[in-house]
């Protein structure tokens, strides 16, 4: 992936310029976006469970502010459960670090900007967006327990190492393809687990789904 542009030199009034919100959108973008070109304009679609309505109505109003000067809208999904909060812009595709027109997420190894991994508040609200998007809080026999989930090893890695920055030790396995349901499109799956301070880490990020 090519580097993306810190927010400072992103000179554009039609983009917040806030980089922990910046950072957050991202890490909502990695974990449960799409991008799409609709004539010639980018579309991004940030996926959410109907479950967790705090969490679309937190989605919907951060790109609201990300874009203040573009429509946020809503499309539900009537047999999942499920609804897409999307927003058109050509500058999300210089935010991200990825196009809409090159390929999955999986093809184009997405990963974390650079920028973010450099500083600790915008590593947190990144791995807010990660964990409300594509991360789990259960328990097991009592204990809390995170996990995380993707098909993209160098986000998984990312994950791990901002995890690790912050002083949280957690593990990554690996699922074998064969094993995986076709919706994972047979690609390996990566869990990174955090079992131990999980209250702590969670009291940290402060996820809409703790």
């Amino acid at each position: 992936m090519g580097s993306t542009p810190t927010p400072g030199t992103m000179n554009n009034k039609q983009l917040n310029s806030d980089q922990e919100l910046q950072a957050y959108i991202i890490g909502l973008a990695l974990g449960d976006g799409n991008l799409s070109r609709v004539r010639k304009t980018t579309r991004l679609r940030i996926s959410c469970d109907k479950k967790y309505p705090f969490l679309y109505k937190k989605i919907i109003s951060s790109l609201e502010l990300l874009l203040p000067n573009n429509k946020v809208s809503i499309v539900n999904h009537p047999f999942d459960g499920g609804l897409d909060v999307s927003v058109y812009s050509n500058h999300i595709e210089t935010l991200l670090g990825w196009k809409a027109k090159s390929g999955s997420k999986f093809s184009q190894k997405v990963s974390v900007p650079s920028w973010i991994k450099e500083s600790k508040q915008y590593t947190i609200s990144c791995l807010r967006g990660l964990i409300e998007t594509d991360g789990s809080i259960y328990n097991d026999r009592g204990y809390k327990m995170m996990i995380f989930t993707s098909i993209i090893p160098e986000l998984a890695n990312d994950f791990q190492g901002m995890m690790n920055s912050l002083g949280f030790k957690s593990h990554l396995y690996k699922i074998d393809k064969s094993k995986l349901i076709s919706k994972f499109h047979q690609q390996t799956l990566y869990h990174i687990r955090l079992s131990k301070s999980v209250s702590e880490f969670l009291a940290l990020i402060k996820p809409e789904k703790a």
